[in-house]
């Protein structure tokens, strides 16, 4: 794809990363492929928005990107609301970097 993408990054702490990102991506296995890249899994979605999640000890980094022109906040509030709801017994919290 040659267009730009517009990139936002965050952090959900938790003890159970990898748990929360095969759930959230196979909640949306409909919408692309996951393959792993570089210790992370990557999701591209056909629309063109592609979602990055890389467990660590302690925390799920997220990164997720959208085409220039579409509204990159949007999709990550959607990201975030649904990650939340799959983590809602342990309060979980996706803080997006500024």
């Amino acid at each position: 794809m040659d267009d730009a993408l517009i990139t936002v990054t965050g952090t959900m702490r938790t003890d159970r990363p990898e748990r929360f990102a095969k759930q959230l991506l196979s909640h949306w296995s409909h919408r692309g492929e996951v393959l792993e890249e570089d210790g992370a899994l990557v999701q591209r979605w056909e629309t063109g928005q592609v979602i990055s999640l890389r467990a660590t000890e302690d925390a799920l980094e997220v990164e997720v990107s959208v085409v220039e022109g579409d509204d990159s906040a949007r999709f990550a509030q959607v990201v975030k609301e649904h990650l939340e709801r799959f983590g809602q017994r342990d309060e979980l919290d996706l803080v997006w970097h500024v």
